[in-house]
């Protein structure tokens, strides 16, 4: 049904607003809206403001029909919501992982968080509707498996869904992690922007596409691999067994290798301090040097952002987006590493393209992950229970 697709992608409207977006006439908008109404799939929330005249009621999807829940599983975290079908968030937990610990393990954990975060809102595994999980890897979308995962060997082919299904009766959908960020803001933008980029810099780099409004998922599901993009032919060996690709180069890990070799070296103090009493370094400890002015972290910020705007430039050039949303932990390391990937990007790439970009942090920030996979579980149930196209 369009309407009540077109309903949850505009986060509601009035009757007159959902029959102008799909060019019903009065008559038939109201027939539909109020059969819908009545099998309880969409409800009056209150009246909105009047532009003159009568204020109209608000329609969303009824919040009675159950929740959804969202897991986003990232290389080094996990992050787990139960989500209203207007994607309000429930409940929410986060916490470190290791996705190298194997499925068994960590899907272990995420059906505990499950019941746990259901159970503190007095929801059973019956009010589940259906259940959105993103993962860090290419992903096979019809049978919800992920294939050669660089970052994950042992969870290659490996059916989550056959897990969850032992206790979960909801359908469950499995995703590339960055293209259920890029579905997430897809929903915050109600469709507003066709083609833009979001980048997720992590222990990876990962890019999620959104062509003409649609999340673009490629032949095999790996579309939007942009770690694996060479920046230097002279680079380090990367994890996927070749030479100088932007992720061993510039992501997370890379950009802690550096700040370890420059406190070792005498570069930075602060580094030096800071490996002393933790006996480890993270990228966000090059961030707060960074941002208190140390020289050498400084320099290690921008030559990771440098390196990432030089992978996004051969990608503008490719594709050309409206806008480039950057998110992942790396996101916290502060201004100077967008600036960076700005400059780069704006330098490297052909001035048609760079006309009207935007490039900027994800303003759905650390939520990203789970509003996305809870509009995957929303979006793929209304098509599985056949009330949407």
């Amino acid at each position: 049904m369009q309407l009540l697709e077109t309903a949850f992608w505009s986060s509601g409207g009035s009757r007159h607003g959902l029959a102008d977006q799909l060019g019903f006439s009065k008559s038939k908008a109201n027939a539909l809206i109020a059969g819908l109404v009545e099998q309880g799939l969409l409800a009056e929330a209150g009246l909105q403001e009047s532009s003159g005249g009568r204020r109209p009621e608000n329609l969303r999807l009824n919040g009675a029909l159950g929740v959804v829940v969202g897991v986003d599983i990232g290389a080094t975290s996990l992050d787990v919501a139960v989500l209203r079908p207007d994607l309000s968030v429930l409940a929410q937990h986060g916490e470190a992982a290791d996705v190298r610990q194997g499925p068994g393990v960590v899907l272990a954990r995420v059906l505990v968080l499950m019941r746990e975060l259901l159970s503190r809102n007095g929801l059973q595994a019956r009010d589940v509707l259906g259940i959105g999980i993103g993962v860090p890897g290419p992903v096979n979308f019809a049978a919800g498996q992920l294939v050669n995962p660089p970052l994950m060997p042992a969870w290659d082919s490996f059916s989550i869904r056959d897990v969850l299904r032992e206790d979960y009766a909801a359908p469950v959908f499995v995703d590339n992690d960055v293209n259920l960020m890029a579905l997430g803001e897809l929903w915050r933008l109600q469709r507003s922007l066709t083609n833009f980029l979001v980048i997720k810099v992590g222990t990876g780099i990962g890019c999620g596409i959104v062509c003409h409004g649609e999340v673009y998922r490629g032949a095999a599901g790996s579309a939007g691999d942009v770690g694996h993009i060479c920046v230097d032919q002279e680079g380090p060996r990367c994890h996927c067994g070749n030479l100088g690709c932007v992720e061993v180069m510039a992501a997370g890990p890379a950009i802690t290798r550096m700040a370890v070799e420059a406190a070792n070296a005498g570069e930075s103090e602060a580094l030096a301090k800071v490996l002393r009493a933790q006996g480890h370094l993270e990228a966000l400890d090059v961030g707060e040097a960074s941002r208190a002015g140390d020289a050498a972290a400084n320099a290690i910020v921008q030559r990771a952002g440098k390196l990432i705007g030089q992978m996004l430039a051969s990608v503008v050039n490719f594709f050309n987006p409206s806008h480039i949303f950057i998110g992942g932990g790396i996101t916290r390391i502060g201004p100077l590493f967008l600036a960076a990937v700005r400059q780069s990007v704006y330098q490297r790439s052909l001035a048609l393209s760079t006309r009207h970009l935007e490039i900027q942090y994800t303003p759905l920030g650390t939520q990203g992950g789970v509003i996305g996979a809870g509009v995957l579980a929303m979006q793929e149930t209304l098509k599985a229970r056949g009330v949407a196209p």
